[in-house]
């Protein structure tokens, strides 16, 4: 379907991670609902914890549009197949406006913007700053003209005389207007970090309290009817709205994904790939369920904060079992990141070990910094359930954990070509027919993943219905 749509859309962008973009971004959708506009939002780049929170702000799930991994064609039409034609459209940008991959800002925030023709929200930390700010603006406008910057919210405003200075010194020398003014909220019991940043929705106890500060002391700070303009003068998006196709009929199958507290790293996209065949999806929580539904065709483990409820999860035996057992009997399992880490031998992590499901022979020891963060390319050289050998896959990771193999040898399916995997130039641990790395994989950017998950659960359900259900195939 080709499509000429009015879009209301803006970039919320910043000058730096830490700007606020997030913040704005989340005051402006409850804003937005709060005056009956229908709202969607997107999350600039790879990224799982603030787009959790931009679906929770916005009542629906949050997009993530990465022209790095899926290419910009691809990213364009998630846009123009999720937004609303009568609403708000928020994309809350990543870092600094500016920064991508290289020296010229390629896949940028900048670069998004653009290729989405949408005006930018641009968010400014002015914090100990008055007229520098307007520095700030005027060094973004030259840097890039094509950058069509239409709105600028001051942050970490310190009272009324430093906001007004702020504002006079940039009207003194450049006409983009001044859309909101946010005090510094440090006391406003805003969302918690930890080690992978924001904690994520449902475990926030305070979403309630959290909503009443955004919209009582962030909101009143933003003119938001006058974001609703630039939002509502952005041109008409001329984009090929595709919805994906079915990739394989498999209607009937159920296909489990671990769903709670330790476990919710998921894009929507994936998700419904699946969906989208016949699949039935079951929600499945580690934490509380006595054991893995018995019938289930394929098994999808994200990520998540495995190593946070190591303690309960270790405690939940019987499931562990259960999770033990059906790889041992052939059922496909695809882990990412922290699926990787409950399939192992154990989580060590501050000075404790917990038993996991002994599935991988190794454990994973979380450790006190990043043991890999970014964009990641590998290519498929071995046989495994779910990927041809010779494709060349991206993904990104953000880990905390490695794996400690200390006897043994594992079998893996690809060569890392950016990144760091498991280590050692490798990744996808294989075994029967589990695949588990660091890796995560969006099903816009390889559409490979969600056919050879669907591939495998019926190829494991035919197989199960002529009673051989432990496969003994080497991969």
């Amino acid at each position: 379907m080709s499509n000429e749509r009015t879009l209301p859309r803006v970039v919320v962008a910043g000058l730096g991670g830490g700007a606020g973009k997030t913040v704005v971004s989340l005051a402006l959708l409850l804003a937005a609902r709060r005056l009956g506009r229908t709202v969607r939002a997107f999350k600039k780049g790879p990224d799982y914890i603030d787009s959790a929170w931009l679906s929770w702000a916005s009542g629906s799930p949050a997009r993530n549009l990465d022209t790095y991994l899926m290419g910009f064609n691809t990213a364009v039409a998630s846009f123009a197949r999720n937004a609303v034609s009568d609403g708000l459209n928020v994309v809350e940008g990543n870092r600094g406006v500016f920064d991508g991959m290289d020296v010229a800002g390629t896949h940028s925030s900048a670069t998004l913007a653009k290729a989405l023709a949408a005006p930018v929200l641009l968010v400014l930390n002015v914090t100990k700053v008055t007229r520098t700010a307007a520095a700030y603006v005027l060094g973004a406008q030259k840097l890039d003209p094509e950058l069509d910057i239409c709105g600028l919210v001051l942050n970490y405003v310190n009272g009324r005389r430093h906001e007004q200075i702020v504002r006079d010194a940039i009207a003194s020398v450049c006409d983009i207007p001044v859309v909101g003014a946010v005090p510094r909220l440090d006391a406003l019991g805003l969302v918690p970090e930890r080690h992978l940043g924001l904690i994520m929705p449902e475990e926030h106890g305070g979403r309630d309290i959290l909503e009443r500060n955004l919209l009582d002391e962030v909101v009143p700070g933003l003119d938001v009817e006058a974001i609703l303009r630039i939002a509502g003068a952005a041109d008409p998006l001329g984009a090929e709205a595709v919805t994906p196709a079915s990739l394989l009929d498999v209607s009937g199958l159920k296909i489990g994904y671990f769903k709670d507290a330790a476990f919710s790293f998921y894009y929507a996209e994936n998700l419904e790939a699946l969906e989208r065949s016949g699949a039935q999806l079951v929600a499945i929580s580690p934490l509380t369920e006595c054991a893995l539904p018995p019938d289930l065709s394929a098994l999808y483990i994200g990520g998540g904060f495995p190593e946070v409820h190591a303690s309960a999860l270790a405690a939940n035996s019987g499931f562990l079992q259960s999770l033990h057992e059906a790889a041992q009997n052939g059922l496909p399992i695809y882990a990412e990141c922290g699926g990787l880490m409950m399939l192992s031998r154990a989580i060590v992590w501050q000075g404790s070990k917990y038993p996991m499901a002994a599935v991988l022979p190794f454990e994973a020891h979380v450790c006190s910094t990043a043991q890999g963060h970014g964009y990641a390319e590998l290519r498929v050289d071995r046989a495994n359930s779910f990927f041809a050998t010779g494709l060349a896959i991206r993904g990104h990771e953000f880990h905390y954990s490695r794996i400690v193999l200390e006897n043994g040898h594992l079998e893996t399916a690809c060569e890392v070509r950016r990144g760091q995997g498991i280590g050692r130039g490798r990744e996808g641990v294989i075994f029967k027919n589990v695949w588990a790395g660091y890796t995560h994989i969006h099903a816009l950017a390889t559409p490979e993943w969600a056919a050879g998950m669907l591939r495998a659960a019926r190829q494991f359900d035919s197989r199960r219905e002529h009673g051989v259900v432990a496969m003994t195939e080497d991969h």
